[in-house]
């Protein structure tokens, strides 16, 4: 199952070490000398933690790779950005949500 998860590895000036990460687990992290060691501490350490949870009944994040994704999602944005973005759209004769999704997407 740790397989499925979303890792990544990034290099800390603070640390002056490499820095793994799981985005299921955000709270999580695992300091190390190279790319490769952070990638397999962090591994090890959600294998660690999924574990734990287990044995504690505790239920396990799903993997963002096997999440269903709806393509809808709301945001609120302030008054005049909402009034730019539909000037906007209407100038480019498109639908708000139109013009919204090209700019996310770039």
């Amino acid at each position: 199952m740790i397989d499925h998860y979303t890792y990544r590895v990034i290099w800390s000036e603070e640390d002056a070490q490499c820095v793994g990460l799981c985005a299921e687990f955000p709270s999580l992290s695992h300091l190390a000398s190279s790319p490769e060691k952070a990638l397999r501490g962090i591994r090890k350490l959600v294998a660690d933690v999924i574990e734990d949870m287990q044995a504690n009944g505790e239920s396990v994040p799903q993997p963002l790779s096997s999440r269903q994704y709806t393509g809808k999602f709301m945001i609120r944005v302030p008054p005049d950005v909402h009034r730019r973005l539909a000037r906007e759209a209407a100038e480019a004769d498109i639908s708000l949500n139109r013009l919204v999704s090209a700019k996310l997407s770039s």
